[in-house]
């Protein structure tokens, strides 16, 4: 790592954990731009609105977004026994 305070900080929260649940740094220029280009959606529909009046209304929005990406890329399954269609997590998000 080359930031010396991400490792102090990675030092300190690694000190009362065991190995396997311990913080690892995966070091890969690629991986950064695999983030970008998921989070693309939500910027290109939120760089158009003005800005949020309440925390509620924001997460709501943000949530709407993610879950429309989700089926437009065919990654929300539903367990066989509940038989949701594609639109009742939407009204979920309403309630």
């Amino acid at each position: 790592m080359k930031v010396g305070a991400s490792t102090a900080a990675r030092t300190t929260l690694n000190a009362d954990k065991p190995a396997e649940e311990s913080i690892t740094i995966r070091q890969n220029k690629y991986l950064n731009n695999l983030v970008e280009q998921a989070h693309r959606n939500i910027k290109r529909r939120t760089r158009a609105m003005p800005g949020f009046k309440s925390f509620r209304r924001a997460q709501t929005i943000l949530a709407g977004i993610e879950l429309v990406n989700m089926i437009r890329k065919g990654q929300l399954h539903h367990p066989v026994g509940e038989g949701l269609s594609s639109a009742e997590p939407f009204y979920l998000l309403a309630a």
